[in-house]
């Protein structure tokens, strides 16, 4: 029995045999491990960034509480204590505040969200500051409080850069990348030439961590993903396997 497709151009009637023949896959290493389920979808951004949040606002907490634990460069935790010293929290509240949506908006746009300026200025020093200068200690001042408080506002943001993304890049007939290209092109040019500088530095510290570096480029190259990130990561899994000694 044979199926009758129409052509897009004419509308001819197209025989198309039953043998069911499909494309080759390619063997082995030609799909991104992981494609297609649960830790490469969509929905499940919002709950790694919720999780995420909610482990750097409860270090704020850390922070408010016992002076340590606070998921931040120390220069910018010094504006939190600041306040926590005299009262005033204009300042990290306007710095983390105003990182946080730089970044919710730049993270649809070029599909990278920075954690660092995002959730560990934006979530650990920023909106904590909010709070505090509002007078609501009490999500600072409780471990059980702070881990859901933190969560949702993980989750909120993971949410917002979704729903922005849909309505700007991903947009149904949209053709504008809203600068993305520009954006992404700027780093990923630059970031090209560092592979082989991770690769050789990892290399002059030891034969092993050298050889897992180049095998992670070598696999992300397969995957057509930057080869520092590859470079990296494999550096990092061979170094935990043949620990290189400390002088």
């Amino acid at each position: 029995m044979t199926e009758t497709s129409t052509t897009a151009s004419g509308g001819i009637p197209a025989q198309n045999s039953g043998s069911d023949e499909r494309r080759p896959t390619g063997g082995f290493l030609s799909k991104v491990p992981g494609e297609g389920s649960f830790w490469l979808a969509e929905w499940a951004f919002p709950v790694f960034v919720a999780c995420l949040a909610s482990g750097i606002f409860t270090g704020t907490h850390l922070y408010y509480v016992y002076h340590t634990g606070v998921f931040s460069d120390v220069a910018v935790a010094s504006m939190l204590k600041a306040g926590m010293e005299n009262g005033s929290y204009g300042a990290a509240a306007a710095f983390g505040a105003g990182f946080l949506f730089a970044r919710v908006i730049e993270g649809p746009m070029v599909g990278i969200l920075d954690i660092g300026g995002s959730l560990q200025t934006g979530v650990g020093i920023g909106i904590p500051a909010m709070l505090l200068g509002a007078g609501f200690t009490a999500p600072l001042e409780h471990f059980w409080l702070a881990i859901p408080v933190g969560a949702l506002l993980g989750a909120l943001i993971g949410v917002a850069i979704l729903a922005i993304r849909r309505a700007t890049v991903n947009s149904t007939g949209g053709t504008s990348t809203f600068g993305a290209d520009v954006m992404m092109g700027a780093g990923n040019s630059a970031g090209r030439y560092l592979g082989p500088l991770v690769i050789i530095s990892a290399a002059t510290a030891s034969l092993p961590v050298g050889i897992g570096s180049t095998i992670g480029a070598a696999l992300f190259y397969k995957w057509q993903k930057p080869l520092t990130g590859g470079a990296i990561i494999g550096a990092m899994i061979a170094g935990l396997f043949f620990p290189i000694p400390g002088k």
